[in-house]
């Protein structure tokens, strides 16, 4: 046994990092134990999760390994220097995320993933938040690091030191010592792949299988996994033709609409009604706010003047957003193109230039074009997608600060949506008789949740809550309103108030279909005023619905359909990304399709209650064809008008 010393650095490695990630999975275990009780087995997590343990640090171990094996004695200062250094790095990181997990769990109801990467880009924004909401977190955690910081000048050498041993020993040692490694990396001598996330799925709650994994690995693989951007055969594979008939099956547009062979859903849209003068159009997109929030859809009293102004035009009841994040949000309601497993095209590289918009659409059209926001526009990289796809204008908070008008309040994030709406109304007055297209965009109701004092009743206590961020941002929808319907535009425009998400999507469904449930309500000349859409509809339906009401034809790419034009026999569609997890709804069945996995069907009983059916296989391929074509109108540029072509 004592030969065998030399390799101590790497069992205390793996031990140590056992250790970490064993009590903070025990830790996550009791602060969510009421939900994953709830999953038969849930006990699994425990036994899968030393499993995927083991792979990581297997893998990790196994350069140590080799340099304690090949370096020779008269190399044993710098070996231990790079051992303890190493060692110290990778146990840090793994104790550095599995700190940040449970805040992170209980925002996004999974273990730390893309969007955890994604917020590392925006330091001043995100710190600003964390120093807000999650003090006493980041004072626990900056503590326990410092701690682990003292310990590790104190026994790096006592842990992470080998000794010099006999080379021939070493070396008659390292074929078991290689074979133990890459048997515990591997997980399995018998499967023709390493084991990898899907193999801790072994229940419907995605929260739960998540628990089965670590953080490390979890970031790891998002970080690994961005070179594949647009990669879609993690569901399936299909040809593109037979995919791209099966997306069209679920497009209003006939045979003979469709304009370029090279563009495959370039089609013409033709208007509700023509009109000699084409009217305005305004998207007001509502940062996280969910149908759960909203009163008239059955929520929380936190919305009259949305409730009130419903009422003035066609309200929808049962619409679904298509992920989790703004930039997915951005992309249903701006773009119109289908949600897939990868980023969403507001971040991608090949889609900042020549990427189908409405912006891009009604430029064309002799549109002025803007996009206005209280916050900084190159957050999520929304500045460069939009300069890129149509948008002329771009406000922002630097505009706020330069234009020596006097504002009500400037949060984390940037100016409120009180303040949004002032500068909105005065940027359209200034249009006069041209027409013009604008998206604004909230951030009120966004964590650390910070608004002006005195403008609202608060329903909550605590000034910083989601439930008074919400009331508030309802306030500046009314206010908005309120100023435009004084000004001229207001007769010759068309508003939608919008969410991009909600706030936290979370269930004990692999996709908590209740969480994408959202509120919209379209309001302006030809818009019914009283009427509701209650059928179930996709956020992509919304801008070829929107397109409608202008007066005027439109070339456009959009699958999505005209919700107005829409024959009453064809069924309703809803299509949902969380995470890696697609779900393709039509009516009251789901597709739901995860990676390296067959696809599973289920029936919905409610938002909150899936009951598992027998899989439909056309439908699954339907599922999968959508998912198919987001890939390959990305991957070929082929979501574009024609005069965009390279």
């Amino acid at each position: 046994m004592k030969k065998i010393r030399f390799l101590k650095p790497v069992l205390n490695f793996i031990l140590i990092g056992l250790l970490i990630t064993t009590l903070s999975r025990i830790f996550l275990f009791f602060i969510f134990k009421e939900r994953v009780v709830e999953t038969p087995d849930f006990w699994y997590i425990f036994p899968i999760g030393l499993r995927m343990d083991l792979i990581l640090l297997c893998y990790l171990s196994f350069l140590p390994a080799v340099l304690i094996t090949f370096l020779p004695n008269k190399w044993l200062k710098f070996t231990n220097s790079f051992l303890v250094i190493y060692s110290f790095i990778f146990l840090f990181l793994i104790l550095f995320v599995e700190l940040a997990s449970p805040d992170f769990v209980k925002q996004y109801d999974t273990r730390p993933n893309k969007i955890f990467l994604d917020y590392l880009i925006y330091p001043k924004e995100v710190v600003g938040m964390l120093l807000k909401s999650y003090l006493t977190s980041i004072v626990v955690t900056f503590l326990i690091l410092g701690a682990v910081i003292y310990l590790a000048f104190k026994k790096g050498k006592q842990f992470f030191h080998t000794i010099a041993t006999d080379y021939k020993f070493k070396l008659m040692v390292f074929p078991l010592v290689a074979f133990l490694l890459f048997f515990g990396a591997r997980s399995s001598l018998t499967s023709k792949r390493p084991i990898n996330a899907s193999n801790a799925v072994f229940s419907t709650d995605q929260l739960t299988n998540t628990l089965g994994l670590n953080s490390f690995y979890t970031v790891a693989f998002a970080a690994y996994s961005i070179k594949n951007e647009g990669n879609t055969k993690m569901y399936g594979k299909m040809d593109e033709a037979e995919a791209i008939a099966r997306v069209k099956k679920y497009m209003i547009a006939g045979p003979n609409d469709f304009t370029d062979a090279e563009i495959p859903f370039l089609h013409v849209q033709q208007p509700d009604s023509v009109l000699k003068k084409p009217y305005n159009l305004v998207i007001f997109l509502q940062e996280s706010l969910g149908a759960e929030y909203v009163g008239i859809l059955g929520g929380k009293l936190l919305t009259p003047e949305f409730d009130k102004l419903s009422k003035e035009g066609l309200l929808f009841t049962n619409l679904y957003c298509t992920g989790t994040r703004s930039v997915r949000g951005i992309e249903a309601v701006v773009t119109g193109f289908l949600p897939s497993p990868s980023e969403s095209v507001v971040k991608l590289g090949n889609s900042q230039q020549g990427f189908f918009t409405l912006a891009d659409a009604l430029k064309h059209k002799g549109y002025n074009t803007s996009f206005i926001y209280g916050g900084m526009a190159n957050f999520d990289n929304m500045a460069s997608f939009f300069n890129g796809n149509g948008f002329e204008d771009i406000v922002d908070q630097t505009d706020f600060e330069s234009d020596g008008n006097k504002y009500a309040f400037k949060g984390t994030w940037g100016y409120s949506d009180e303040d949004l709406v002032t500068k909105a109304n005065n940027y359209f007055k200034s249009k006069g008789d041209k027409p013009f297209f604008s998206l604004m965009f909230s951030t009120s109701n966004h964590e650390p949740f910070e608004y002006p004092a005195g403008r609202i009743k608060p329903y909550d206590k605590k000034p910083a809550t989601v439930n008074n961020a919400m009331k508030y941002a309802d306030f500046s929808i009314g206010k908005f309103f309120e100023m435009a319907k004084k000004e001229p535009y207001f007769k010759n425009t068309i508003f939608i108030v919008i969410a991009d998400h909600n706030t936290r999507t979370y269930g004990k469904n692999l996709v908590p279909i209740n969480k994408f449930h959202i509120p919209a309500f379209i309001m302006g000349p030809g818009v019914p005023k009283g009427a509701v859409y209650d059928r179930l509809a996709s956020q992509i339906d919304i801008p070829p619905t929107l397109l409608g009401y202008l007066g005027i034809p439109f070339e456009t790419p959009m699958v999505g359909r005209n919700l107005n034009k829409l024959d009453p026999k064809v069924q309703g569609r809803s299509i949902m990304q969380f995470n890696d997890i697609n779900a393709f709804r039509v009516e009251n069945q789901v597709v739901i399709m995860q990676p390296n996995l067959k696809p599973l069907q289920f029936e919905i009983k409610n938002d909150t209650t899936l009951v598992p059916v027998k899989l439909n296989e056309e439908l699954a391929k339907d599922a999968l064809a959508h998912v198919i074509t987001a890939g390959n109108l990305y991957k070929q540029n082929k979501y574009k008008l024609r005069d965009t072509k390279k």
